[in-house]
């Protein structure tokens, strides 16, 4: 279902402080921009089968969101392959396809389309999104009046309308309150109980331990260690 093979991932990075585009150029064109090189991946091999949880753990920065967006297409490695059989749903940064001077009803259009829903189906299940994310009245209102959870529980209700054979999560399940978190829960898990594939990153064990049956536990860049979830939740809890 989805094979990583051998996949590193090298970054750029700058510490000149530049204060404009014209400034960038300039220095640029005379070779004064110094750039250090970063690996954010090396050398990452794993696989998963069909109807897996897979969790993916690490403190900010080990590449837990670099690994999920190459996965997703979004980036590309600097060197190794990816290769997936099925359509991919990514719920990485939820809402990044909105446009905020559009209405919540119209957004649901718009993202839908940019996640691959026809018009159609979208028209079909319009009144299911709207009350699973509890927006009322205010989804006739301009996204630029929204709060970020009302941002987040509109995408996340567009995102899951359908079953995808390979879902891919980033700390999503902290959206809006309490209550929307477990209703939100509750839908992962009916996703994952029908055969889903999914790649789920998290900062809360408890929902790993819950809802993975392997995890990956990423250190620095690397694989420091993967195998069940009781076994490598343990040994990163010490």
């Amino acid at each position: 279902m989805i094979k990583v093979d051998n996949v590193s991932m090298r970054f750029m990075i700058t510490h000149d402080r530049v204060q404009s585009l014209k400034e960038y150029i300039t220095k640029l064109l005379k070779g004064q921009m110094k750039y250090e090189e970063f690996w954010a991946l090396k050398n990452i091999s794993f696989e998963v089968k069909k109807g897996e949880v897979i969790g993916i753990i690490g403190r900010n920065g080990a590449g837990k969101s670099t690994l999920l967006k190459i996965i997703s297409g979004i980036l590309c490695p600097t060197e190794g392959s990816v290769s997936c059989s099925g359509n991919i749903v990514p719920m990485l940064e939820l809402g990044s396809g909105f446009d905020h001077e559009l209405t919540g009803r119209e957004n649901i259009f718009l993202n839908g389309a940019i996640l691959g829903y026809p018009k159609e189906f979208l028209e079909d299940k319009y009144d299911e999104i709207l009350e699973f994310s509890e927006l009322g009245k205010f989804i006739d209102m301009p996204l630029r009046n929204y709060s970020s959870g009302m941002l987040m529980r509109l995408a996340f209700s567009i995102a899951t309308v359908v079953k995808p054979e390979i879902l891919i999560v980033d700390e999503i399940l902290a959206v809006g309150d309490a209550a929307f978190q477990e209703k939100s829960k509750a839908r992962m898990m009916k996703l994952m109980s029908g055969g889903t594939t999914v790649l789920f990153v998290s900062h809360s064990l408890e929902q790993i331990r819950q809802m993975c049956n392997q995890v990956i536990w990423l250190d620095s860049g690397a694989i420091k260690m993967m195998g069940t979830t009781q076994e490598v939740c343990d040994q990163y809890s010490i």
